[in-house]
């Protein structure tokens, strides 16, 4: 049951070319840090990715776009990432844009083994362009259907040897939810703890979706864009 593996390299070593592939994080908060570097090592190419957005030019998901790792994002927020823009604008980048609240859902609904949901949000604009609309209860809703990935990258607060997790904050993000709607889920965790050592009241996503565990090195936890105050006179 012990699923600590010793390398990130490792622990992406089956990941192939042109897989779905989940990486949890929002903006460049709670990234894979350390499994995003093994892929780029790697080279792996073609990859569908699903996430909120494609982390910034040169930090995040955006060092895979940028080594033309990455065939299409499927993805909420596409900012802060000039090397996206250029990529997209020049037919080089598939890009499937979604509400935020509808990226989310689509993921649970992947997980729960949901067949589709009707949601208002996007209706009667590009989002549902081609797909199915249903009128309940006098308002229109789209049907969106659920997304599923081949592996899924998190990071973790905390784990333990068995694959139990903890999220911190901001950094749980849609991770729990990815863990759920991939085949193979690959966490990195910045702490692994004996089995028995997490209250089971705390756990946000239980070992059964869980297949690997590293430990997380040289985490930068990098800001997208810091805005402070002036500092007084």
């Amino acid at each position: 049951m012990n699923k600590v593996v010793a390398s990130a390299a490792e622990a992406i070593k089956d990941i192939p070319d042109n897989c779905i592939l989940m990486s949890g994080g929002f903006g460049l908060c709670g990234n894979p840090e350390n499994l995003i570097t093994a892929l780029h090592a790697k080279g792996v190419k073609g990859l569908t990715i699903i996430a909120n957005n494609c982390g910034t030019t040169d930090l995040g998901l955006g060092v895979l776009l940028k080594n033309k790792q990455v065939k299409k994002m499927v993805s909420s927020y596409v900012g802060e990432n000039k090397e996206f823009e250029r990529q997209f604008l020049s037919g080089e980048l598939e890009v499937e844009l979604n509400p935020q609240g509808t990226l989310a859902e689509r993921i649970r609904a992947g997980g729960a083994g949901i067949g589709g949901f009707f949601v208002r949000t996007g209706v009667g604009t590009e989002v549902a362009k081609g797909k199915e609309t249903r009128v309940i209860d006098g308002h229109e809703y789209v049907l969106e259907k659920p997304l599923k990935a081949d592996f899924a990258i998190v990071r973790a607060w905390k784990a333990d040897t068995w694959g139990n997790l903890i999220f911190r904050k901001t950094a749980r993000n849609f991770s729990p939810l990815m863990c759920m709607a991939a085949k193979t889920t690959i966490v990195e965790a910045e702490h692994i703890v004996p089995v028995g050592e997490l209250e089971p009241d705390q756990i946000h996503v239980p070992s059964v979706y869980v297949k690997r565990v590293i430990q997380s090195a040289g985490l930068n936890k990098w800001i997208e864009r810091r805005t402070v105050r002036k500092k007084a006179s």
